[in-house]
């Protein structure tokens, strides 16, 4: 039987890369080695899709942004190698804000997610189904992110973070910690997830007792960060929990404990 899908001549097409029925790509469109690409999938110009990328039914990539000051300008959507999008996984290209909208590498984004414009998700994210996330959100690496979460726009979670499903978060999320609740909060060290990831008790012990001072010790952020400071000897933990907090630009969570 004829191939039953559309492949524009000028797209770039790796290696032994397979291709379902009814799928449609387009012009400007980059595609590496040995990636999977199921039926009823469309990959619009600007998509740029890595190695070993498995996309499945119904997904959508690099579609024009959802953004009423998109002007048509050229972008692109990056999708890293060894990254699964599962069905009806939207991904939309980035702006003139940013230029590119990113998923990084070994990513498992699940069904029904959508990836809005000038998103930045780091390597082996986790995406639970029906995620929502809207434009410029960072997410850094080893991120878990619950089923059914509505990400705000410009926020960002840190790595090595698990957020509750259904979660609403409106305000970034510091590296390492268990966010869950309404409003969204700080509700423990992501232990298990921190073990499972190679860090060794004595960085958990290290992480937890800069935490026990920003949430557990009754002082304001400010003052917080500066009794971290004075306090906690050195380390690069130290630093980039109170590098992210500092550069927050929509504050973080609070404590619900």
């Amino acid at each position: 039987m004829d191939n039953m899908f559309y492949v524009h001549p000028d797209a770039k097409i790796g290696n032994n890369v397979k291709i379902g029925n009814f799928t449609n790509i387009y012009e400007n469109v980059e595609i590496g080695d040995n990636c999977e690409i199921a039926g009823n999938v469309t990959i619009f110009p600007g998509a740029r899709i890595g190695n070993n990328v498995k996309i499945f039914p119904g997904a959508v990539i690099s579609g024009i942004p959802q953004d009423l000051k998109f002007r048509g300008e050229e972008t692109v959507a990056i999708i890293g190698d060894g990254t699964t999008l599962r069905e009806c996984v939207t991904v939309n290209r980035g702006t003139a804000s940013k230029g590119k909208t990113e998923v990084g590498e070994n990513c498992l984004i699940m069904a029904y997610n959508h990836i809005a414009h000038d998103c930045k998700i780091g390597n082996r994210v986790i995406m639970s189904n029906a995620c929502q996330l809207a434009g410029e959100v960072i997410v850094d690496d080893c991120a878990v992110i619950g089923g059914g979460s509505l990400i705000h726009q410009f926020c960002h979670l840190g790595r090595n973070i698990m957020l509750q499903g259904g979660a609403l978060v409106n305000k970034d999320i510091p590296p390492y910690v268990k966010a869950a609740r309404e409003p969204i909060s700080y509700v423990g060290l992501n232990t298990i997830g921190l073990h499972r990831n190679g860090f060794t008790t004595e960085d958990i012990q290290t992480i937890s007792e800069i935490y026990r001072i920003l949430y557990l010790s009754d002082l304001n952020v400010t003052n917080a960060i500066k009794l971290i400071r004075e306090s906690l000897p050195e380390s690069k933990y130290r630093d980039e929990i109170v590098s992210f907090i500092e550069n927050s630009e929509r504050g973080v969570i609070r404590s619900a404990i």
